[in-house]
């Protein structure tokens, strides 16, 4: 879960960055059909899923350590 949530966290970063210079990942390109709000949310939302993943996979993480010890 750690992985896919830093992966969400980067891809969602690296498409508001690219944005600003005004070139779109053609992944991408589709949210811009219904406009540049509704794209800035989708990318503010794949980076609250990712941040959301990442924290699950830490907790997962912390709990399997303290059941070993």
């Amino acid at each position: 879960m750690k992985s896919i949530g830093t992966t969400l966290i980067v891809l969602g970063l690296l498409a508001i960055v690219l944005d600003l210079f005004n070139y779109v990942p053609r992944i991408l390109f589709w949210i811009y059909n219904w406009g540049t709000g509704a794209a800035w949310g989708i990318k503010i939302g794949i980076i609250v899923v990712g941040i959301i993943f990442y924290v699950m996979g830490n907790k997962s993480d912390s709990n399997s350590n303290s059941q070993q010890g």
